[in-house]
């Protein structure tokens, strides 16, 4: 580990703290109508095309619900994968959500298919986060899942953050493992990061 990776995981961590304190004061009688207008940019900005797999996610904490874009998809027949955590240095094993399959707790408050559902690559993934900045860096939880996961794929999905507005902060700093967003989705709008 070199000198500067210390100085480098404090700068991040004091950026989560500050991020979950942005996301937690987000007022709880906003938060399904900021969900409702995140799933209308979502469908108004990503270009699906019919069989093109999804991966979202079940929300935790006070992720910003994206249940409206799951039953969308389900309801439309979009094919749709949800992530499950496999261990603490594993990629994540990202399981189809085949139509009329119950979900189950999947460690971390999350849901996710059985495990004999179809694991797939996804064409588009939707990805929590603690913070994005204008540049499409991301700030995840620091477990690295998400950045091994996508590391492990055959082929460079979409990526698509998807947050409340108040998670952007002004400069996240990136580290070679960490892949840019290529779109980012709020309540408020999305922003598109050219050249990612």
């Amino acid at each position: 580990m070199s000198a500067a990776e210390p100085q480098f995981e404090e700068q991040k961590a004091a950026l989560r703290e500050q991020a979950f304190v942005a996301r937690s004061k987000v007022p709880q009688a906003d938060r399904e109508d900021a969900a409702k207008a995140a799933a209308d940019n979502f469908f108004n900005s990503v270009d699906l095309a019919p069989g093109q797999i999804v991966a979202a996610y079940w929300p935790i904490r006070d992720e910003i619900d994206c249940k409206p874009v799951l039953t969308r998809l389900m309801d439309t027949g979009q094919p749709v994968c949800l992530p499950v955590v496999m261990g603490d240095e594993a990629p994540l094993q990202l399981r189809l959500w085949e139509d009329g399959q119950p979900l189950y707790p999947s460690g971390f408050g999350t849901l996710a298919p059985a495990e004999h559902a179809p694991l797939v690559e996804p064409d588009i993934v939707l990805i929590p986060l603690l913070a994005f900045d204008r540049l499409g860096t991301r700030l995840g939880y620091g477990k690295g899942y998400y950045d091994r996961t996508l590391a492990a794929l055959d082929k460079k999905p979409l990526l698509v953050g998807y947050a409340f507005s108040a998670q952007e902060l002004d400069y996240i700093p990136r580290e070679d493992h960490d892949l840019p967003l290529d779109l980012l989705i709020t309540e408020t709008g999305i922003i598109r990061f050219p050249g990612q």
